[in-house]
């Protein structure tokens, strides 16, 4: 909590010294004017925020959506960038102020010296950089594509050659993703006809007031031989006991540190289905102990398939060979430079797609929903397996 709240200063305190700094090299009335109203808007919009954290937001307006993805982008990528960029400037602008006396600048235009204009255009550009990423991510947030994998499996019984599932991972009911986006996420689901649905954690995106419409969104899905349906960490973040209560009454197949197991044309398929590690402190560690313990509830005649919202669940269920292991919760690393640097590789071993370990494979899905809005070289998706015998 001590660190939210310090984080939450920090933040109104880069928007008092970012108002203070961009009046300061605005020397035009107009502009500053301007500057000072985007200032003001971008602190209310911090505020409100904060304020409804929890409260229902699938019913909001696309102008009300467009101004959180503005107060979210700003906040979380605009004012650190621009505080970075402050803190290397520092050198450049003190040897600009020594040479000040030394030269006139030059006129760009009447009554307006280049020293003025260079202040207005500083000043200017991050707000209008961030009103048009904020109109990027609109577009994105009605967006999202279909990936396949058609995966080879060592030992997969005859039957399930060809078995069928869809991955619906990250949907993040509420603020970002609501209406239209998601009624088309569960008619392209449907268009899919899979063997399985299987949702890997944050049906929600923070608030219980959405979780009615996510429970009712995950009823309209279909598959052949069921849908069953994890916890993320964002299904917890208001109160995860009550969550997990209210989905265990749901009649959805909720698998919070338990197994299942169906049969498939024949075989027996096991499922696995991982709770989220509460722990900040050594959390791929805590993670390697809980899928031990998951695994303990292993049928050895049951193909298995661990559903975990974390990736790096994976490394435990590699060691005890387990064949296949689905998870979200990277947003495909949310803001790609390319497929190797960005915040995928920073902050995960593995961030998006298939990976191999031995005789393991593992499936990481992008998401199809948002937490936020923005999204660069990691597009939402729904996630088509198709398991064949290798």
């Amino acid at each position: 909590m001590r660190f939210v709240l310090g984080l939450i200063g920090i933040m109104f305190l880069l928007d008092a010294l970012w108002w203070i700094v961009a009046v300061r090299l605005a020397r035009m009335t107009r502009v500053r004017r301007a500057l000072a109203l985007f200032s003001a808007a971008q602190i209310a919009g911090l505020v409100w925020l904060l304020s409804r954290r929890f409260a229902y937001s699938s019913g909001m307006t696309l102008l009300l959506k467009f101004a959180m993805s503005a107060v979210f982008i700003w906040h979380m990528i605009l004012l650190p960038l621009l505080l970075l960029v402050g803190i290397a400037a520092i050198p450049i602008l003190l040897v600009a102020r020594l040479r000040r006396g030394r030269s006139s600048p030059a006129n760009c235009a009447p009554g307006l010296s280049r020293r003025q204009f260079l202040g207005v255009a500083a000043a200017a550009t991050p707000p209008l950089l961030n009103l048009s990423l904020a109109t990027i991510a609109m577009r994105q947030m009605s967006e999202f594509r279909i990936r396949r994998f058609v995966v080879p499996i060592s030992g997969l019984p005859p039957e399930l050659h060809g078995l069928t599932i869809t991955q619906v991972s990250d949907m993040h009911v509420g603020r970002f993703t609501s209406g239209r986006v998601l009624r088309e996420v569960v008619r392209r689901v449907n268009l899919l006809s899979a063997d399985l649905v299987l949702l890997t954690g944050d049906l929600i995106n923070d608030a219980l007031a959405d979780l009615d419409h996510g429970l009712e969104l995950v009823r309209s899905m279909h598959a052949r031989f069921g849908i069953y349906l994890i916890e993320g960490n964002h299904d917890l973040i208001e109160n995860g006991p009550e969550f997990e209560r209210r989905v265990k009454n749901s009649g959805i197949p909720f698998l919070l540190d338990e197994s299942t197991v169906l049969t498939i044309r024949g075989a027996e398929v096991q499922l696995l289905g991982l709770n989220w590690t509460r722990t900040h402190v050594n959390r791929d560690a805590a993670i390697a102990a809980s899928v031990r313990r998951l695994l303990t509830q292993r049928e050895p005649d049951a193909f298995p398939i661990l559903l975990a919202h974390h990736p790096h669940a994976f490394d435990a269920a590699a060691e005890a060979s387990l064949p296949l292991t689905i998870s979200g919760h990277t947003h495909g690393g949310q803001l790609m430079l390319n497929e190797q640097c960005g915040f995928g590789p920073a902050l995960f071993r593995y961030w998006s797609g298939l990976y191999t370990k031995g005789g393991s494979k593992l499936i990481v899905s992008n998401g199809v929903g948002n937490w936020f809005p923005l999204r660069a070289r990691a597009p939402a998706e729904l996630v088509h397996i198709t398991l064949v015998r290798a």
